[in-house]
């Protein structure tokens, strides 16, 4: 198995890296958490023509396959940058509806997700659906039952601002039986790798952000990033993320094998990134001392979203039961 990125995957990373860098996603990722949605669907447009969601939606309905690996990459960028919206989720319906077969809803929405035209917030296993009042859909797995939300109640509390979370309601059926449980177990191994990349690029821009901060910060009249205590913190941030990186990748390269082991290698990369980018928003928040608690620093809007991204798709406890159940 090669755990390396290939050059392609390297290029595609920097095309991202420099399309999102220059999309002032700070100001894009307060927009949405105050309910403005147009420039947070402006840069979804973006992502889009970058390829990004044709990569979860196969050819013959518009997409270029469906490449687990690609969308590591991808979301490992969109983790780094703190892109706000149901990422992980419509990637998500994609795979569920592109496993469950042909029909009028797959027929209808996986062409308009490749494009970048429907933005589909997919609920399974949680009472909420994350940015329902942004979704041009949200399709709600209850068991071997599927079905279009027709409208969703208030908006609940998040600990990240820009993760808006909604119960939906009502709604007509799509489709009943054993395929549906079947497709939402596929969509679910991917909801977990997507985001555990994106807590893997979270984890590494906070921690860059933090080794940049305590070379500048000064006390005693030097570098707060000179004392021991400091570069143990950031030593212990780095090699979680370091171990957490090949976990992802190989999860990766088993689904889109289709081996046997793909969903608790999924899982164990799911719980080791989250921990992992969860680790490096703790060491942030504490060694920028009291600035990390200020709304104001954009540095706030990634270390808010470490813990919601953890336990997003499966906690900790729950993907290490998944990994033990074999």
């Amino acid at each position: 198995m090669r755990f390396l990125l290939s050059a392609e995957q390297r290029e595609f990373a920097r095309s991202l890296d420099g399309m999102l860098g220059a999309s002032g996603t700070p100001a894009v990722a307060r927009a949405w958490a105050a309910g403005e949605h147009g420039p947070g669907r402006d840069l979804w447009t973006r992502i889009a023509e970058a390829g990004v969601f044709g990569l979860a939606v196969s050819a013959r309905h518009g997409g270029m396959g469906q490449l687990p690996a690609e969308l590591a990459v991808a979301f490992y960028e969109l983790g780094r940058h703190a892109v706000p919206g149901p990422l992980v989720e419509t990637v998500a319906a994609a795979a569920f509806l592109e496993r469950l077969g042909a029909g009028a809803a797959a027929g209808e929405w996986l062409p308009r997700i490749a494009a970048g035209e429907a933005v589909v917030s997919l609920c399974a296993g949680d009472p909420y659906a994350l940015d329902a009042d942004a979704a041009d859909a949200v399709l709600v797995v209850e068991g071997d039952t599927v079905r279009r939300a027709d409208g969703h109640g208030p908006l609940q509390a998040s600990l990240d601002p820009a993760r808006r979370l909604f119960r939906p309601l009502g709604g007509a059926v799509l489709a009943r039986g054993p395929a549906v449980a079947a497709a939402a177990a596929h969509a679910l191994d991917l909801a977990r790798l997507t985001a555990a990349a994106q807590s893997l690029g979270l984890g590494r821009a906070l921690l860059a952000a933090t080794v940049s901060h305590v070379t500048q910060r000064t006390q005693f009249q030097v570098p707060i990033g000179s004392f021991q205590a400091v570069k143990h913190r950031l030593a212990d941030a780095l090699i979680g993320l370091e171990f957490a990186q090949p976990l992802v990748h190989g999860a990766a390269l088993a689904l889109a094998a289709g081996a046997p082991s793909a969903g608790r290698e999924v899982a164990a990369a799911k719980v080791a990134a989250g921990e992992a980018g969860y680790a490096a928003a703790r060491t942030a928040l504490q060694l920028h001392g009291a600035l990390g608690y200020t709304q104001e620093l954009d540095l706030s809007l990634w270390i808010r979203k470490a813990r919601p991204l953890r336990d997003a798709w499966g906690t900790p406890a729950d993907c290490r039961r998944r990994v033990l159940a074999a």
